[in-house]
């Protein structure tokens, strides 16, 4: 089944938040032999948002699609249920007046949708209300009515935040490890493109990458100059390995603040575009979630409105630009100038087919399952994706640690052949930033 709630043979009936619906436009077709209802409220809502130019936008109406088609797919119609081969039952709730002794205010949409829940509540329905809305998930306990996180399109982080696998071997192996750039472990059960540190009492840490097809573990790409920078601990070491290698088509980096994310990646971006060619341009793209709103509010053009957003990005072009030697401000207005460098807001990445790019996406856990979807499927022949951002650090009110974007994509592909990931935990920025992420 889709949902853990879904367990006990007994039909409960799921009211859906708008929330939910926007977070998946297919969540209605998840419930299977449950019975389904959609407030009119989320309705109203679904149209007044189905105008925006977003993600939310392109969801709302993806919804509404759905539901409209249900009578060709479904016997039955929304006002009594329509009944799908699933064994769901999908209906339409219409607003209901009736006495209730909750002092809600009707003019909230959450309100509403609530007093609706508890009305079937009250007709002996079993009641489980869906929403990612936390608080609205509060309020409908407050009233005796069961909520529950909507669980579809989630992985738990806390089952893959893991870096660099440590692993005890005899000096032999160690030695045969190096000589050969290979080493086959009996019994090793591993998944593609993990890494380890193998540990022998007279040599240090040899790492490596467990490579599936082979059923071995193999060394990693040859460090090579990163414009003036180097990996300074062994998970950034396994970075760059992901970084660099061109077999491996999406990387992953999950990390706090200060472990090297970003700027690792565009290192690896400037080495593989501007010294090797391998690339034709680096596109750097953030979700612009802590603005509350549209960078279309902001004057200027653009190019002038993205770059304060992508500021960070910047400090790190000129921090590697300065790393080099010589003038930095030469090196960087050289790099700006050659228009091998993109900055794009995500909003507008959807629709373009990008063949040939290095894609950063920076902050990837501010982005949905189907926001990062949409960015990777964009990928054409020849292009590398990574997704770098710190799942426990999210300002996107509707997404937690285990549903956002990054952790489902590490959490649907991580094991694939054409994806790599790796957690970073060590603050490399300053001994200051190192204190404040560990005790603060």
């Amino acid at each position: 089944m889709n949902q853990k709630m879904q367990v006990k043979t007994t039909q409960k009936t799921f009211v859906i938040d708008t929330n939910v619906l926007l977070h998946d436009p297919e969540a209605i077709l998840k419930f299977a032999r449950h019975q389904v209802v959609i407030p009119v409220a989320v309705l109203e809502e679904l149209d007044k948002m189905k105008r925006l130019p977003n993600e939310l936008g392109k969801n709302a109406r993806e919804t509404i699609r759905i539901m409209d088609s249900l009578k060709k797919v479904g016997k039955g119609d929304l006002h009594l249920g329509v009944l799908l081969e699933n064994g769901a039952k999908i209906r339409i709730q219409l607003e209901i007046l009736h006495e209730t002794p909750y002092r809600f205010a009707l003019t909230i949409t959450d309100n509403r949708i609530l007093l609706g829940a508890g009305y079937l509540k009250e007709q002996g329905e079993h009641v489980v209300f869906v929403s990612k809305d936390f608080a609205a998930r509060l309020k409908a306990e407050a009233m005796g009515i069961e909520a529950q996180d909507y669980e579809n399109l989630k992985y738990s982080y806390e089952g893959m935040a893991s870096g660099v696998t440590q692993l005890q071997v005899k000096k032999e192996q160690v030695d045969l490890f190096y000589r050969d750039g290979e080493i086959t472990i009996p019994d090793l059960k591993a998944s593609h493109n993990a890494y380890f540190a193998m540990y022998s009492p007279e040599n240090t840490p040899a790492l490596g990458k467990y490579n599936a097809e082979k059923k071995c573990i193999q060394a990693l790409v040859k460090t090579v100059p990163l414009w003036g920078i180097k990996p300074k601990n062994m998970e950034q070491r396994c970075a760059v390995d992901l970084l660099l290698n061109d077999e491996i088509q999406l990387a992953m980096l999950m990390g706090p603040a200060g472990t090297g994310k970003t700027l690792l990646a565009l290192a690896c971006g400037m080495r593989k575009v501007f010294d090797e060619g391998v690339y034709t341009k680096i596109l750097i793209s953030r979700p612009i979630v802590p603005l509350g709103r549209d960078i279309g509010y902001l004057p200027g053009t653009k190019e002038e409105k993205l770059f304060h957003w992508m500021q960070p990005i910047y400090d790190n072009l000129e921090y590697l630009c300065a790393s080099t030697g010589g003038d930095s401000s030469d090196t960087l207005k050289w790099v700006l100038e050659s228009k091998k460098i993109e900055t794009e807001a995500v909003t507008y990445i959807r629709g373009r087919s990008l063949p040939k790019m290095y894609m950063i996406i920076d902050e990837a856990q501010n982005l949905t399952p189907h926001e990062v979807k949409t960015i990777i499927s964009r990928a054409a022949e020849g292009t590398k994706v990574i997704l770098a951002g710190d799942p426990t650090q999210i300002d996107n009110p509707y997404l937690d640690k285990d549903s956002n974007g990054l952790t489902f994509v590490m959490g649907k592909l991580g094991t694939h052949p054409l994806c790599g990931s790796i957690f970073l935990d060590k603050t490399e920025r300053s001994p200051l930033a190192a204190m404040a992420a560990e005790v603060l």
